[in-house]
């Protein structure tokens, strides 16, 4: 089936601002993949002034030839190449420093602390969009617009965020940190579209990125080692511990480092002999003790979410909560506040599986983010 790309007036309308756009002019986040390519595409053909602008997030040397990563060696690149096939202007900034500060030096502290971290979320929140947004406004722009895949959608109370059409391609748990002011200067067109579809417009427009495979792993660990990731920035993290029963205290094993091991985690234990299979159920960082026990001890009934972000008001009816990037959404209940970086506690309606200090809970409304924040601690069913 060939898909049909859009026309100028559709290209104009994913950009969501009123009256012809000749004359406007559009920022777009450039990473070097075939999404935000296609963003800039879009927005080339609406008529208004492209500029894209692309972060550089690591070092050049280390980043050069990196293969399905972002904002470094080759995708600047792609996303350089892709700018002059478009006769956009581009401009590369290098953030590399305050990445590493905000983003990668978290992360290998998270996992110090025994934690399950989501640096997506934390570079969103910092150089993604924080420092995009004064970068866009900086170049006199009407709005940012990015390849994510999610929707912004208008509501009796000014702008939304809801997920996007293709359940498979939604990013919205990565954004709900993302504030009411940001929400009201940002553009994601392609939260309608099906990702097929947008390789199409890709290819359609000539862009050497449209059969460009997406990313797959955290960005700064693209070989899916976080161990060693986080040994380079925090060597201490590579220190031997015991591994000891979450109910009775016997000591089982021992590891090489608690830098290994996550909550929920079953391999990588190398414990036989038990009338059970073990998982990780917990992690005493103070100690570089790593708990198991059986499954049943992961169940979750409740969580104390900090840092809580809101987006719009919340609804009367119910409201269903991720706890992880690829979970569906539970019923959960919210028991007390929520936004302005106050603490609050979500109940889950069932025992809750998966559920890590140091992920992010985000809440829905049906299809609309409410908001959500990071997971501080959790108690059992």
């Amino acid at each position: 089936m060939t898909l049909a790309t859009p026309t100028l007036a559709d290209s104009a309308g994913l950009f969501q601002l009123s009256g012809p756009l000749a004359g406007r002019r559009i920022v777009v986040a450039m990473s070097g993949g075939v999404d935000s390519s296609v963003v800039a595409a879009l927005a080339a053909r609406s008529g208004a002034e492209t500029i894209g602008v692309t972060l550089q997030l690591y070092d050049h040397g280390a980043a050069s030839g990196r293969k399905g990563a972002c904002c470094a060696g080759d995708d600047i690149r792609d996303a350089r190449a892709v700018a002059d096939r478009l006769g956009i202007a581009h401009y590369v900034f290098d953030h590399a420093d305050s990445f590493r500060e905000e983003v990668v030096e978290q992360f290998a502290d998270s996992y110090l602390a025994g934690r399950t971290p989501v640096p997506c979320i934390r570079c969103n929140m910092g150089p993604k969009f924080t420092d995009l947004l004064a970068m866009a406004r900086e170049l006199g722009a009407d709005c940012l617009a990015t390849g994510h895949y999610v929707r912004r959608v208008i509501g009796a109370q000014g702008p939304e965020l809801h997920r996007a059409h293709d359940p498979a391609r939604d990013q919205s748990y990565f954004l709900y940190a993302t504030t009411e002011a940001q929400l009201d200067f940002l553009r994601f067109p392609l939260g309608g579209l099906p990702k097929p579809q947008v390789r199409a417009i890709a290819e359609a427009e000539g862009l050497k990125v449209a059969a460009k495979p997406d990313s797959q792993d955290i960005c700064f660990v693209p070989d899916g080692d976080y161990a060693r990731v986080v040994r380079a920035v925090r060597p201490e993290g590579a220190e031997p511990g015991e591994i000891v029963h979450a109910e009775t205290g016997a000591v089982l094993g021992r590891h090489k480092g608690i830098i290994h091991f996550t909550v929920g985690q079953r391999r990588g234990l190398e414990i036989g002999g038990q009338p059970e299979p073990l998982y990780v159920t917990g992690i005493d960082a103070a100690a570089r003790r790593v708990l198991a026990g059986p499954r049943r001890l992961l169940a979750v009934g409740a969580a104390r979410l900090v840092e809580t972000n809101r987006i719009g008001p919340l609804p009367d009816g119910p409201l269903t909560a991720k706890v992880r990037s690829l979970a569906k959404p539970v019923p959960v209940m919210l028991d007390g506040p929520l936004g302005g970086g106050a603490e609050t506690m979500i109940r889950f309606a069932q025992g809750e599986y998966g559920v890590a200090p140091g992920q992010a809970a985000v809440l829905y409304a049906g299809e609309r983010v409410v908001g959500g924040g990071w997971i501080e601690e959790t108690f059992p069913a």
